[in-house]
């Protein structure tokens, strides 16, 4: 049997509107493999553009050895960022809009130069690379208690919620992206550390990787978009009421407070 793309795509897209998660999607569509499951995703990501949203960048997850392990996966995959995911610092992140929501302290990148992949190197990004940004990455989950394998969190646009962008816009030559650690305090708990080094050695070849995968599907990182390499630390879940912060050595700090949000 087939694997029938719409209907895992509908399966996902109800959950969003429903508020209620899945079960694995592994479990119900046979035949669900890597190359099935970003074609799940890309059906996703076309409807939301049919309803008015822009791609504004992309994120790279599983860049750490200790997630791949988890998931039995030997590489990263990757996930679209809309402009409905974006939220400033100075906004309450809506909870509500969220499953099963949780943080992840990370090193953004704005690119001033488009990336075409193959073939693009860590120099390639260093040369894109218009400014480094802290930032915390929302991830959530539409299946259920997160029981995901890799091809759920493929498909579920790799387990995208939110990003909240700290003011800070730093150029790379004034941030050493491998060696700087990152804080993550939940109501001024720290909730972990890490430094950039836990994203694939070097968070640029986290870029460099996504520019690569994009370019092999005919598509051009651009300029202007925003790209998340990956986590520092572990994934933390948040609740209402929850004030998150992120703060990188020699980039600053990001903070996000989630609460509800009438209306």
């Amino acid at each position: 049997m087939s694997l029938d793309v719409p209907a895992a795509a509908a399966t996902l897209l109800r959950a969003y509107r429903t508020g209620e998660p899945v079960e694995p999607l592994v479990n119900l569509f046979e035949g669900l493999d890597i190359d099935g499951a970003y074609a799940i995703q890309l059906a996703q990501v076309e409807r939301w553009l049919g309803d008015g949203a822009v791609v504004k960048g992309h994120k790279v997850g599983l860049t750490s050895a200790v997630m791949q392990r988890q998931l039995g996966v030997d590489q990263p995959d990757f996930g679209h960022l809309t402009d409905r995911m974006f939220y400033d610092e100075s906004q309450v992140v809506d909870i509500s809009a969220f499953l099963q929501p949780r943080v992840e302290p990370e090193i953004g990148f704005i690119l001033g130069k488009p990336l075409a992949g193959p073939g693009v190197t860590i120099e390639d990004v260093a040369d894109a690379v218009e400014s480094v940004v802290p930032a915390l990455e929302i991830i959530d989950s539409r299946v259920r208690d997160w029981r995901i394998s890799i091809v759920d969190t493929i498909a579920d646009n790799a387990s995208s919620g939110g990003v909240v962008l700290g003011t800070a816009r730093v150029k790379l030559s004034d941030v050493d992206v491998v060696a700087t650690t990152g804080v993550l305090k939940v109501n001024d708990e720290t909730a972990g550390t890490g430094k950039g080094s836990a994203v694939l050695g070097n968070p640029l070849s986290a870029v460099a990787w996504l520019a690569n995968v994009l370019g092999e599907r005919g598509v051009t990182l651009e300029a202007g978009h925003v790209v998340l390499p990956g986590s520092v630390t572990a994934a933390v879940p948040v609740s209402e009421g929850d004030v998150v912060t992120a703060t990188f050595d020699g980039l600053g700090t990001v903070t996000a407070r989630f609460g509800k949000v009438s209306g």
